[in-house]
């Protein structure tokens, strides 16, 4: 106590940054900042930052996991810019989100029209197969050897 009556003066404690009160990770403060020096409306709240911070590491996240995904199909341990293409590429909702995205270094996606692939023909080769081992003869009902009594001759 200092004085008569008086409470003691509080202990200063640690400064706890928006990020952390907020539970989010990506920076708030550095958001609003940018939200601020942009210009994007005459006067920004103060929860504009943290909700664009929370759905900015929402997407991230997102992007994230199907990108680590795509990189344990292809049996790598590191996520590279193709990886990540493919996530998003593959995905209905972030495809129409980034439409006009170009990712450096991401390739195109694999796609071959129906009409270039070879068709199948019969070859040479599937001649010979039968010359070697023709069709059987008979109808039968015994997956064994062929009895007169279960097998009808065609």
């Amino acid at each position: 106590m200092s004085g008569r009556g008086k409470k003691a003066a509080p202990k200063p404690t640690a400064k706890t940054s928006r990020s952390t009160r907020a539970g989010v990770t990506f920076p708030v403060g550095r958001i609003q900042r940018m939200l601020k020096k942009g210009h994007y409306a005459e006067r920004v709240g103060t929860g504009a930052g943290v909700y664009l911070a929370a759905v900015l590491e929402y997407l991230c996240a997102e992007i994230l996991e199907l990108a680590g995904n795509a990189a344990r199909d292809n049996k790598k341990q590191r996520i590279a810019p193709r990886h990540i293409l493919l996530a998003v590429k593959n995905d209905d909702e972030l495809n129409n989100l980034l439409a006009g995205v170009t990712i450096s270094e991401g390739g195109v996606i694999p796609n071959i029209q129906a009409t270039l692939l070879p068709k199948k023909t019969k070859g040479p080769k599937d001649d010979a197969l039968l010359a070697f081992y023709p069709p059987p003869k008979y109808n039968c009902l015994s997956i064994y050897r062929p009895s007169p009594v279960m097998c009808a001759v065609l």
